[in-house]
């Protein structure tokens, strides 16, 4: 894994994100080593969950995921919730997890996806769309409420037809490994992520999930030069950070990065 180091290290917080307030639901993605305990380090209440997203079968996008639903279900004692997983997160692909045990799954409803899948939670449209990655099954997500639309692409390479998938984002949140032109196999750097927002045009754009080296090569002057590059407010993730949405759409609602 690129970014293994940072994981291991926790140079750099590995507990995914947490949307709050869509259709008056709160849901965590890709719930990483510490996502539970950074929760309540920045006082967000994991018992308040109604729904947990992962996108696939490595270790710092899925870790924390049972205890998460062990919050959201109180403690495994009420039926609740909703989980939502590439097919390697939840039945297992080759040699690709499960990831998630029996017994965590069967007190939520459990949806599996795969690329191109659509499923309705309540008022939100869920898309799963397509990866290039080391895990064959990995998805993004792009949910879609209110006339307004988040993507987020999890880990991927860049690849021609990216972008037609996340289109029209009024915020586009992306796992950014390398500045600049580092490439590495099966993930965006900087200059990647750039080209893909030249191609979207989001009204807000955030790298998340950083590398070691981008960590210490000055991520803020990055996203401060893709913004002059492309028009698009970029920001660089920082541990605890909540953004409000309120001003991209009518109704208020929080991102949370762990």
């Amino acid at each position: 894994m690129a970014d293994a180091f940072a994981t291991i290290t926790q140079r750099r917080m590995t507990g995914g994100f947490r949307i709050d307030g869509i259709d008056g639901k709160n849901l965590h993605l890709d719930p990483g080593p510490g996502a539970l305990v950074r929760s309540y380090q920045f006082g967000v209440n994991p018992l308040k969950l109604h729904g947990i997203l992962v996108s696939h079968s490595h270790t710092d996008h899925y870790s924390d995921a049972e205890v998460l639903i062990e919050a959201m279900t109180r403690g495994m004692t009420r039926k609740k919730g909703l989980v939502i997983g590439s097919q390697s997160v939840i039945k297992g692909y080759q040699r690709w997890g499960p990831c998630i045990s029996e017994y965590h799954l069967s007190r939520s409803q459990v949806e599996v996806m795969e690329a191109g899948d659509k499923r309705r939670v309540g008022d939100i449209q869920v898309t799963a769309t397509p990866t290039r990655h080391g895990d064959p099954k990995n998805i993004g997500f792009r949910l879609e409420w209110d006339g307004f639309t988040l993507s987020y692409t999890s880990d991927t390479a860049y690849f021609p037809e990216l972008h037609q998938y996340h289109q029209n984002a009024d915020v586009l949140i992306a796992s950014v490994i390398r500045p600049g032109n580092e490439k590495i196999r099966g993930h965006l750097c900087a200059d990647e992520f750039q080209e893909l927002l030249e191609e979207t045009s989001p009204k807000l754009a955030i790298m998340t999930h950083l590398g070691m080296k981008f960590i210490t090569d000055h991520p803020r002057e990055e996203a401060e030069k893709i913004t002059r590059a492309t028009g698009v407010e970029t920001i660089a993730a920082q541990d605890g950070m909540v953004i409000d949405l309120d001003k991209f759409r009518p109704q208020q609602q929080t991102l949370d990065e762990y």
